[in-house]
């Protein structure tokens, strides 16, 4: 069964600084998070934020081909999960007829955000993500702000403070 989700947040992994892509499905009950790369994580920010650049990156480039042949993007499914890899596709439609084709996941969600193409998970990588180790664990990051901040305050000297004297 295939849950719709959304993008609730791309943030880092505080132990290997490695972006964490976190869907959350569209009634706050679920959530998965997808390590992604880099790259990936800059493009899917760039759409979120609504940066645009003179000339069209990879995934608007996508985009403006599929536009001009006219093909639609119906929704991107999240459809499996083995040996940590999360599996997508992108499902096309292009006068009646439905493509689907594989994908990474993080390429289906760049893409997605950009054609306003809902994101669905199947309920299969939901169940498998809960138990899957990652190699790090999850951690709050907001306890981790906190933490920042608390050890960023407690190093400070008086010299920080530049002329101005406590």
């Amino acid at each position: 069964m295939l849950i719709e989700m959304k993008v609730s947040e791309l943030t880092l992994d505080p132990v290997t600084n490695t972006p964490i892509l976190i869907l959350k499905d569209i009634h706050d009950k679920n959530a998965i998070p997808i390590w992604i790369g880099i790259f990936e994580a800059s493009a899917i920010a760039m759409e979120l934020e609504k940066v645009t650049f003179s000339r069209p990156m990879t995934h608007d480039l996508l985009k403006d081909v599929l536009d001009t042949f006219r093909i639609n993007v119906s929704m991107i499914a999240i459809t499996d999960l083995k040996n940590n890899t999360f599996f997508a596709s992108i499902h096309l439609l292009k006068d009646g007829v439905e493509l689907v084709v594989d994908s990474r996941p993080s390429d289906a969600i760049a893409l997605a955000l950009r054609v306003k193409a809902p994101i669905f998970v199947d309920n299969k990588v939901i169940e498998k993500s809960r138990d899957i180790d990652f190699g790090t664990k999850m951690v709050d990051i907001d306890d981790v702000k906190k933490e920042k901040l608390k050890e960023f305050l407690e190093n400070l000297s008086p010299e920080d403070f530049g002329k101005y004297k406590m």
